[in-house]
């Protein structure tokens, strides 16, 4: 990796804007296939990609860098279509929810977080007393994303972003603001932004936090003057928790209740796919056949779900803390799987 960084620095200190920089932007890729660093060739985000001249000049403009600088990162980004294909399939719109719940409920990923629950007690609990999130949830978070951090991402954040940002119409504004971050807050951290990997959508450390959740809401835990969410699980620990709060979450709250439905009108009371703002009151669920199989206030205002169980459907009622949780990842499934591994996590930790 060091010898692959000593090329990318000499080929760049030598190149110059237009034709001159496409040259050099083409050797610099033989000589970084020739070290086995990348397996397309790079300079894919030139001053003549679309979109890259305009973003080169809101990052001087907003931001105070020199359009070389924001030139030479960006021509070292490789376009990988294999981020294109996971972004346009992710595994919560293709698999049934009986499939996408094996994929993460396991007895292994228990195991792993309770034995992370114990490693970091203290500081789980502190993130509890001060942000009023309770430890298994943080740990559903963070195995989920992670499996505890063993599985951070194989893709660099700035290829993730380029790809992203440059050549997927559907999000292109999105990703690109992203990237905007990454540059500023590795600029800010004194961070390499060459060096830093993540998932296929640019989100990095053990709670994949995207760049501008990282801006927002990665925090300081352990006082050592540097925010670290990619190697400092206290530091993890406590932006995680921190999301959450800043997202509404509620201490000791429930976050779903299983339902049963009846007659011909209980699909209208479904919020997907209305949204996951739409919310009604449990009276008017109830009036569509729905049956909550707990206590519920009828004017509470609350999101109704089905699910493919494999042999049967299953139909939940959501809550606010549910609706919280997909303010990490605007999935119900993805909620749903943290809330149960919230649960099986916290009634498996030795007492």
């Amino acid at each position: 990796m060091d010898g692959t960084k000593l090329i990318v620095s000499s080929f760049f200190r030598r190149a110059r804007m237009g034709a001159a920089l496409r040259t050099c932007s083409t050797a610099l890729a033989a000589a970084l296939l020739a070290t086995g660093a990348v397996a397309v060739q790079a300079g894919d985000y030139g001053p003549d990609h679309p979109g890259v001249p305009d973003f080169v000049r809101q990052m001087q403009s907003e931001h105070g860098f020199s359009a070389e600088h924001v030139q030479a990162l960006l021509d070292q980004a490789v376009h990988q279509d294999n981020i294109i294909k996971a972004i346009s399939r992710p595994a919560e719109r293709v698999k049934p929810w009986h499939e996408y719940r094996a994929i993460f409920i396991t007895d292994q990923r228990i195991e792993r977080g309770l034995a992370f629950w114990a490693e970091h007690a203290d500081t789980l609990a502190r993130a509890e007393r001060e942000y009023g999130v309770e430890p298994e949830v943080i740990l559903a978070i963070i195995g989920v994303e992670t499996f505890y951090g063993r599985n951070m991402g194989s893709y660099r954040v700035l290829d993730a972003l380029a790809t992203l940002g440059f050549d997927y119409p559907p999000r292109a504004d999105f990703f690109r603001k992203q990237l905007m971050s990454y540059m500023v807050l590795t600029r800010e951290q004194q961070i390499d932004p060459l060096t830093l990997k993540g998932s296929y959508a640019g989100a990095m450390g053990f709670g994949q936090f995207i760049p501008s959740s990282y801006q927002a809401y990665a925090v300081d835990f352990d006082g050592d003057g540097k925010v670290d969410i990619w190697n400092n699980p206290v530091d993890a620990i406590g932006s995680v928790a921190n999301y959450f709060h800043q997202h509404g979450w509620t201490h000791g709250a429930r976050v779903a209740i299983e339902a049963q439905v009846s007659g011909d009108r209980y699909r209208d009371g479904l919020t997907e796919p209305k949204g996951l703002e739409a919310r009604q009151s449990v009276g008017e669920l109830k009036a569509l056949g729905w049956t909550p199989q707990a206590t519920l206030a009828d004017d509470e205002q609350v999101m109704a779900f089905e699910f493919d169980a494999g042999e049967r459907m299953q139909y939940w009622v959501g809550l606010n803390n549910l609706y919280v949780i997909t303010r990490y990842n605007r999935s119900v499934m993805y909620a749903m799987v943290v809330h149960q591994l919230a649960d099986l996590l916290r009634e498996a930790r030795p007492e």
